[in-house]
C-alpha cells in the first residue's frame, strides 16, 4: 500500500506537449501551498478499496521544453507520513509488516529517462527505493498545465500513475491475491526557481 512514492515520487511527470522554451527550468514542489498529492489505492481482501496518501514529501523536476526527453524528476517521501484515515491501521502500515519506517524513514524516486509519445504523454522511468529495495518503475505521466501565477511566479503541474507489487519491495504482509498490487497517483504543482 505504501509504495506510493512514487514517486514518487513522484515522480511525477515531466513531459507535456508544449514546446516553448519560456517554460523550461527547474521547478520545486509547492510544499508550502500543499498543491501536491501522493495517493494510493489497494484492494482490501477483494471486498473493498482502501485509499490513503503520504502527507509529507518533497522534490523537484527539471523540464526541458525543447527536448522533454531530457527532463528529470527527484522525489523524497517521509514514509511515516502515511495516512489512511485510521490511526490503528496507519500504525500497522508503519510497522515491519509494511513500510518499516523505523528502519527506512524515506522512500525515493530518481528518474533515469523520459519517453514521450506522439500525444505528448510520457513514461518516466526511474529508480524507486522503498524499505531499502531499489527497483525500476515506470510512471505514466501527463502535463496538466503551466503559466504565471497571481504572485509573480511561474508554475507547472503534472499527474502520473503507476502500479507496484508489494513483494517487489520486500513487504512481507500477505493480504491475498486481490491485494498483491497497489495503485499510485502522483499529482504535483511545481514553482519555477
Amino acid at each position: 500500500m505504501t509504495k506510493v512514492l512514487l514517486a514518487s515520487a513522484v515522480s511525477m511527470a515531466l513531459v507535456g506537449a508544449v514546446q516553448a522554451n519560456e517554460h523550461s527550468g527547474t521547478y520545486a514542489f509547492d510544499t508550502k501551498g500543499a498543491h501536491q498529492f501522493i495517493t494510493f489505492k489497494i484492494s482490501h481482501l477483494g471486498y473493498s478499496w482502501l485509499y490513503g496518501r503520504f502527507n509529507d514529501f518533497d522534490g523537484e523536476f527539471v523540464y526541458d521544453a525543447e527536448n522533454p526527453e531530457n527532463s528529470t524528476v527527484n522525489v523524497t517521501i517521509d514514509t511515516a507520513s502515511v495516512d489512511s484515515n485510521h490511526a490503528e491501521r496507519d500504525k500497522h502500515l508503519r510497522s515491519e509488516d509494511f513500510l518499516y519506517v523505523d528502519e527506512f524513514p524515506q522512500a525515493t524516486f530518481k528518474s533515469k529517462r523520459v519517453v514521450v509519445d506522439e500525444e505528448g504523454e510520457a513514461d518516466i522511468i526511474g529508480d524507486f527505493t522503498l524499505r531499502g529495495v531499489t527497483k525500476e518503475v515506470t510512471l505514466d505521466a501527463e502535463m496538466l498545465g503551466h503559466g504565471e501565477d497571481p504572485w509573480g511566479g511561474y508554475r507547472m503541474g503534472f499527474e502520473a500513475e503507476t502500479e507496484l507489487r508489494l513483494t517487489d519491495f520486500g513487504i512481507p504482509m500477505d493480504l491475498g491475491k486481490a491485494s498483491e498490487t497497489v495503485e499510485i497517483i502522483i499529482s504535483v504543482e511545481g514553482i519555477r526557481q
